[in-house]
C-alpha cells in the first residue's frame, strides 16, 4: 500500500515567504487518507549554515534524519521545499543503483554552492543527487548523468547550463506523446524511477500556488497522462510533490484539484 510522508520543510526555498510552503503541505495532508499519512514535525527554526555554502544546513540535516526514520518503500513524500527528494533518495531502501529519477521542475536545481546565487538547497537539489556540491547533503555516491530525466525545465542560470545539457531533456512540447516520458526512462535501463514533481513545472495559467512562477509550463493532465503511462513500463520506487505555497485558504483550494490528480498519478 502507498504511504504519503508529509514532509513541511521551508529551508531549502529561496523564496521570501518560504514559510508558504508548511501551508501547502498541510493543505495537501488535508486531502490524503489519514490512516496511510505521517506528518513529520520538521524544525521550525531556520538553521545555521554551519560555514558551508548551504544556508540553513543545520535545519536540513534534521530533516534529512527524520525522512530516514520515517521513509518506507511505496512512499510518496509531500513538501515542502523540493530538496526533500534528496533526503528520500539517500534513504531509498534498496538504495539507488537500479533507480532512474524523474526530475519535472521548472528550473534546473543544478547549482552548487560555489555558483548558487541564494545559498538555497532547493536549487542545488538536482546536482545533489547526481553526488555533486555540499558533501553532508550529496547523495554518495550519486545517480549517474544517464538515469536522470528532466521534465518541463525552462528557467536555467548559466552555470546550469552545461549540467543540464548533459542530462536527457524533455521539454513541455514533448509530452504531447504520453510515451515520450516512460520511453525515455526505459532507455536508462533502469528497473525502478524516482518521480520528483516541484509543481512550479505547471502551467501558472492552470496552477497558482508556486513561489516563482515560470510561463508556458506543463498542464496537470498532460503530467498526470505521462506518469501514468510510465508506470506501466516501470515500478515506481517513490515520488515527491513539493513546492505548493498558496498565499490564501482559497487559493489552496482553488489548486487542489490539479494537485489531487497528481496524487492520483504517482500513487
Amino acid at each position: 500500500m502507498v504511504r504519503f510522508l508529509v514532509v513541511p520543510q521551508w529551508q531549502g526555498s529561496p523564496a521570501a515567504r518560504a514559510m508558504l510552503l508548511v501551508d501547502g503541505a498541510s493543505a495537501i495532508a488535508g486531502d490524503l487518507p489519514r490512516a496511510a499519512t505521517t506528518v513529520l514535525e520538521v524544525p521550525v527554526e531556520a538553521g545555521e549554515a554551519l560555514g558551508t555554502g548551504v544556508r540553513r544546513l543545520s535545519a536540513l540535516q534534521r530533516t534529512r534524519e527524520l525522512v530516514r526514520e520515517h521513509l518506507t518503500a511505496d512512499t510518496v513524500l509531500i513538501g515542502g521545499d523540493c530538496s526533500i527528494t534528496v533526503a528520500a533518495l539517500d534513504a531509498l531502501p534498496g538504495g539507488t543503483d537500479d533507480v532512474a529519477v524523474v526530475w519535472c521542475d521548472a528550473h534546473a536545481d543544478l547549482h552548487t554552492p560555489e555558483t548558487s546565487p541564494s545559498g538555497a538547497f532547493s536549487g542545488m537539489a538536482l546536482r545533489a543527487v547526481l553526488g555533486e556540491g555540499e558533501e553532508q547533503l550529496a547523495l554518495s555516491p550519486g545517480v549517474p548523468r544517464e538515469r536522470v530525466v528532466t521534465v518541463g525545465v525552462r528557467n536555467v542560470d548559466d552555470a546550469e547550463v552545461d549540467p543540464l545539457a548533459a542530462l536527457t531533456g524533455l521539454s513541455v512540447a514533448d509530452l504531447d506523446d504520453p510515451d515520450a516520458l516512460a520511453a525515455a526512462v526505459r532507455a536508462t535501463g533502469a528497473r525502478r524511477v524516482w518521480v520528483h514533481i516541484d509543481v512550479d513545472v505547471l502551467d501558472p495559467a492552470a496552477f497558482a500556488g508556486v513561489s516563482s512562477a515560470v510561463p508556458f509550463g506543463v498542464s496537470p493532465a498532460a503530467l498526470s497522462a505521462a506518469i501514468r503511462r510510465l508506470r506501466e513500463s516501470i515500478p515506481l520506487a517513490g515520488a515527491t510533490i513539493a513546492g505548493f505555497a498558496p498565499r490564501s485558504p482559497a487559493d489552496a483550494v482553488d489548486d487542489l484539484g490539479a494537485l489531487l490528480r497528481l496524487v492520483g498519478a504517482v500513487a
